[in-house]
């Protein structure tokens, strides 16, 4: 049976806890939470079924209701009764301000044709202004009976004058008419390519299809949004996550402009999710942090004090590097989206800033090019706690894996990649990548630490995916039956673990967040049932009945997240 996704149903707005609280009066402002179990992150207390937390949304205690309920006679009471409560989840890789923008745009996710394709584009314009670029994302032509990259002239045929411009799934190739081809200030046909980017063509004259960096020419030749679009994408995009009970995001690679309106929302108290900002590098944030030190924002919901970087493409566009040709396109490697020089020294510049670097790395040479790199820049300063991540880690060459513990480094990986590539992974890749493809058991036991998220957009939002695609290694229909590499698979503790206090640590915030324990922020979710006791395939439908932050709630569900036909 098919499962609608919470993306498609319509947003549900706050209201009063009828359903969890009974009201009584606080004099010291302290709240008393009650479920029938309360799954903290913490070794201290594993399991509890009482919270409490003050005023200013710092907890103060946690363990038994009722010894609570004696130490904390003022405290306002909130039952959740058969609930189980567990810290609010994180996700470690995520694009806040790419999202509202999907929101905004035409979705593309899921079409099974270019037929399909422009049926939802024309069903999308009909709401825009005639003069409007059509934008939209999400489309994969793995999906489609002929998975070769799409052209401009199946677009030109629907939309012969209005500029179109659609971002593939992965956000690393995008797919343009001819019409928007026009806008580009700079002839597109020759041999010649851009830096870290490849203009697909055909005897010469662009296809339409532009990878990674090449993507620039086209984005930079469409109109802005204005301020009141940008405004209400993100509003979309803070509503969502919290319905999903994300209450914190780590967002790779903020622009400029995009760190400018979450620090707006900020500053009028309407960022209801906890950011870690990780700047882009080349973004003036990265200088204003050299200049003056880790940024925090007063109300403690944004923080920046790391940096972004990129050394390869993407799997699903070919542009990942790998260390042998793809299996599917004898005499390509991928690409590198910057040259090793260039990635090197942005590394050491970022570790005299004393930045936190996070790097995107798919391919095994990818990886390989940021783990020497790592290597050579941190020298003997491995040992520190530094922290530095590798995000995705996605296809590794085995011996590799085990040099992140011994550099001390984080992999930031994202489950829900891998059901998501699990029909086309084996066609790109042969035998010997896959042992180290979407590895996460082989980085568990090789002492890495993990943290996970979903690089939303690119992946639906939705945690519980997550956690489904950890532990069971298959998508929301159950395919393949046994799961997908699963030797591969991870636990259900923890796969939670890397949503919450693994994601928390990954970004030097476990001593805000990430565990439910006294001195931390009281960020937590109330589920109906226990993800550490449904049935693995089960955890997607999990429901989120409210998600707190310092305490208060930033969302309340009204209806079912999920339905099945």
């Amino acid at each position: 049976m098919r499962r609608i996704h919470p993306a498609v149903l319509a947003p549900v707005s706050m209201g009063i806890l009828l359903a969890l609280s009974a009201p009584s009066v606080a004099a010291d402002g302290e709240r008393l939470l009650t479920a029938a179990r309360i799954h903290t992150s913490d070794a201290t207390t594993p399991v509890a079924t009482a919270i409490v937390w003050d005023a200013e949304g710092r907890l103060v205690a946690v363990g038994d209701a009722a010894a609570l309920a004696a130490r904390h006679p003022g405290a306002e009471r909130i039952d959740a009764g058969d609930a189980t409560v567990i810290p609010g989840l994180i996700d470690a890789h995520a694009h806040l301000v790419g999202l509202g923008h999907a929101l905004m745009q035409a979705d593309l996710v899921g079409a099974r044709s270019t037929d399909e394709v422009v049926e939802r584009l024309q069903a999308f314009a009909r709401d825009l202004p005639a003069e409007a670029w059509l934008m939209g994302r999400g489309w994969d032509q793995n999906l489609w009976p002929d998975t070769a990259f799409p052209t401009a002239a199946v677009l030109d045929a629907a939309f012969p004058d209005r500029p179109v411009v659609l971002e593939r799934i992965d956000g690393h190739a995008t797919w343009a008419n001819s019409a928007a081809m026009r806008a580009i200030e700079r002839d597109l046909a020759g041999d010649w390519q851009p830096d870290g980017g490849l203009v697909l063509r055909e005897d010469g004259k662009p296809t339409g299809v532009f990878v990674d960096m090449a993507a620039n020419l086209v984005y930079a030749a469409a109109p802005e949004p204005d301020a009141q679009w940008q405004e209400q994408a993100f509003a979309r995009a803070l509503e969502h996550v919290a319905s999903l009970g994300l209450t914190g995001v780590h967002d790779m690679g903020s622009s400029d402009d995009g760190f400018a309106l979450m620090r707006r929302f900020a500053d009028r108290g309407a960022l209801s999710v906890r950011v870690q900002a990780y700047a882009s590098r080349g973004a003036g944030a990265i200088a204003a942090v050299c200049r003056d030190g880790a940024y925090r924002h007063p109300s403690g919901r944004l923080d920046m004090r790391g940096v972004k970087l990129m050394i390869d493409g993407a799997l699903g566009s070919r542009g990942a590097a790998l260390i042998e040709d793809y299996s599917d396109d004898p005499g390509n490697r991928g690409l590198l989206v910057q040259d090793e020089a260039g990635f090197e020294a942005a590394v050491r510049s970022a570790q005299d800033c004393g930045l936190q670097v996070a790097t995107h790395a798919i391919g095994d040479r990818g990886n390989r090019i940021v783990l020497d790199t790592y290597a050579r820049v941190l020298g003997e300063r491995a040992g520190i706690d530094h922290r530095w991540r590798v995000e995705h880690a996605q296809v590794m060459a085995p011996g590799d894996i085990g040099r992140f513990a011994g550099l001390r480094l984080v992999a930031s990986m994202q489950p829900t990649h891998a059901t998501s590539d699990m029909g086309w992974a084996g066609d790109r890749l042969n035998e010997a990548r896959l042992a180290g493809a979407y590895a996460w058991r082989s980085f568990v036991e090789a002492g890495v630490p993990l943290a996970l998220g979903s690089d939303f957009p690119v992946e639906f939002a939705d945690p519980r995916l997550g956690l489904l695609a950890a532990v069971t290694r298959q998508d929301v229909h159950g395919q393949p039956p046994g799961g997908w590499l699963p030797g591969q698979a991870l636990t259900a503790a923890e796969a939670l673990h890397g949503f919450t206090a693994g994601a928390a640590w990954a970004a030097f915030d476990e001593d805000r967040v990430g565990r439910l324990a006294p001195g931390l922020r009281a960020d937590f979710v109330i589920l109906d049932r226990d993800p550490l006791a449904v049935p693995s395939g089960e955890l997607d439908a999990l429901q989120v009945r409210s998600t707190w932050v310092d305490g208060k709630p930033v969302y309340e569900a009204k209806t079912p997240l999920q339905a099945r036909l």
